[in-house]
């Protein structure tokens, strides 16, 4: 019998509900096996959807980037057979997220993958940015040092122009301030930059402003969670 994985969402705040359909709920049920970023936000993701859920009878196992262990478990799941769920900490697994060795594993062992519809900031951010989605980039995180973020901005300014292709971008969220600092140091007064911040949250921003436009009032970003947008 081929083995099923679910790639289950999660909401990208915790009191964000709304934003994971029905459906994934229906699919969590069928799970016997449960690969979760975190097991304990996991579970309390669970039992929000449902107070009925008997967490414990989920065999779980962290993914913890995947490291060999796992992936061995994560394969002798697949073949006996099971209904296995990869949960995301927050929004889609494989997106920006460990689960992607895992699901490389079952698509190499035969299993059948099933990604279900839920909140991906990097989308969310795209589509709220009125820049180009048919043609775009997530590059991560840039770098730390300031002189190499400094050219990576510039070489992602340089092919954004050049192709008309939006270039998407995260930092941890303490150092928020500090990108945004050096975004308009480094870029070009017409470039245009979209922070979206707490996207699906109560506090949910998305605005789109040019470099110049920028300067004149920065927003106040320290540890809240924001998808950078670049359009040259």
């Amino acid at each position: 019998m081929l083995a099923t994985v679910f790639l289950i969402p999660a909401p990208l705040e915790e009191e964000s509900l709304q934003a994971i359909p029905a459906y994934v709920l229906a699919a969590i049920k069928q799970c016997n096996v449960l690969f979760a970023e975190n097991e304990r936000t996991a579970r309390r993701y669970l039992k929000k959807l449902d107070k009925a859920i008997v967490i414990d009878d989920y065999e779980w196992y962290t993914i913890h980037k995947a490291e060999q262990e796992v992936k061995q478990a994560f394969i002798q799941q697949l073949k006996a057979g099971k209904t296995i769920g990869i949960v995301s900490e927050a929004g889609c697994p494989g997106i920006a997220d460990p689960g992607q060795v895992l699901i490389d594993a079952a698509h190499q062992h035969g299993a059948i993958v099933k990604p279900l519809v839920g909140p991906s900031s990097i989308l969310l951010a795209l589509m709220g940015s009125g820049m180009n989605g048919q043609q775009f980039a997530f590059v991560g995180y840039l770098p730390i040092d300031e002189q190499q973020r400094k050219k990576k901005l510039q070489q992602l300014e340089e092919y954004s122009s050049k192709q008309q292709s939006t270039q998407v971008f995260i930092e941890t969220p303490y150092r928020n301030n500090q990108l945004l600092e050096t975004i308009l140091k480094t870029c070009k007064p017409t470039t245009r930059i979209c922070v979206a911040a707490n996207l699906t949250a109560v506090n949910e921003s998305i605005v789109t402003k040019t470099v110049a436009d920028w300067k004149k009032e920065k927003p106040e970003l320290h540890k809240q969670l924001v998808i950078f947008c670049l359009m040259g």
